[in-house]
């Protein structure tokens, strides 16, 4: 049977990222949320605190990013944010990758950086798990770097690859999410990200291989006219 716009909810993260966004945006972002049951709600780290509360007694989790948006921040600081976000109340992780290193060809130093966030989560002091999930930010990789990008990034253990932020040149494209998936398989989590504004763009989406949609327009997405 074929998906109808509903029935993707729980795929989608609700997110606001804006710079500008304020502490009315927020619950805004966690009353929608709530409503139409999405899987989460994606916020910066500010607004963690605020979201957990709102959204305790619902199923959303509350998802926040790190490193955001160049991935440019010290491994260290990476782990600190990733731990303080988690106190905070933060459930999923976007993590951006270190994309200086990675072009450089210090894969070591690149793969290094995602797992210490990964171990940063094992040592947060939860008894739940907390999904990990790496931003490649495709817009600046050709398909060869995707490839071994998404190969190193599954050996550091996250639990899902991410297409963008929503700050590169462009964000998720259908042959791009079609190649991650192809890389890492079923074992591995692809959350298409940047630009999907509508039901059809997730759909072409997930037909690629996503099982996560990063959007601000969620409630556009579920509630589609055309269903």
């Amino acid at each position: 049977m074929a998906i109808k716009p509903r029935d993707m909810a729980k795929m989608i993260d609700h997110t606001n990222l804006n710079p500008t966004a304020t502490v009315e945006d927020i619950k805004k972002l966690c009353k929608e949320a709530k409503e139409h049951e999405f899987a989460s709600v994606c916020v910066n780290p500010i607004y963690v605190p605020l979201s957990a509360k709102l959204l305790e007694e619902s199923s959303v989790k509350v998802c926040t990013v790190i490193g955001f948006p160049l991935g440019a921040n010290t491994t260290e600081t990476k782990s600190f944010e990733t731990r303080n976000a988690i106190k905070n109340g933060a459930q999923e992780i976007d993590m951006v990758m270190n994309i200086g290193a990675y072009k450089s060809g210090a894969y070591e130093i690149f793969k290094s950086d995602i797992k210490a966030v990964v171990d940063a989560t094992k040592t947060a002091g939860v008894t739940s798990d907390i999904i990990v999930k790496v931003i490649l930010e495709t817009c600046y990789l050709d398909e060869e770097e995707i490839v071994k990008a998404c190969e190193i990034a599954k050996d550091a253990g996250v639990d899902f690859i991410k297409t963008s932020t929503g700050f590169g040149s462009y964000g998720a494209r259908i042959e791009d999410v079609s190649l991650m998936r192809k890389t890492v398989g079923r074992d591995v989590g692809v959350k298409a990200s940047g630009g999907i504004k509508n039901f059809e763009d997730a759909l072409n989406m997930l037909d690629a291989g996503a099982n996560r949609i990063g959007a601000s327009s969620g409630v556009e997405i579920v509630t589609d006219e055309k269903e």
